[in-house]
């Protein structure tokens, strides 16, 4: 089987422990959905899976031909834009409170056992 080699992050040891260290997956916690990259795509692709975001943008889309056209463009589109950036800001919030708890919890002191 495969053998763990475990070595002391310490003085001399140190250039061994970062090369043996990179094999294995570190311990962090990362319980956040979103990266600043990714935030705008993907919650937006999770808030059109939501079946009323959907028919409102139906409306807005209706709306943009002329033959059906209701209501100025800009006026069908106010309830999704609301609604859609209500509900960003929210998860950013969320998202951000849960990356400061995973933070936190990364960066407390633990104790270890040693013969």
């Amino acid at each position: 089987g495969k053998h763990r080699i475990v070595i002391p992050c310490l003085g001399h040891f140190k250039e061994e422990y970062e090369k043996v260290s990179k094999l294995y997956m570190n311990n962090k916690i990362r319980t956040t959905k979103y990266t600043l990259l990714n935030f705008l795509p993907r919650n937006l692709f999770e808030q059109f899976h939501r079946i009323a975001n959907l028919y409102f943008l139906f409306l807005v889309v209706l709306n943009w031909v002329p033959l059906v056209e209701a209501f100025q463009k800009e006026i069908t589109m106010l309830p999704l834009v609301g609604v859609l950036t209500i509900i960003a800001v929210k998860d950013g919030l969320e998202d951000y409170s849960r990356y400061k708890m995973d933070k936190q919890i990364n960066n407390l002191l633990t104790k270890v056992y040693s013969r």
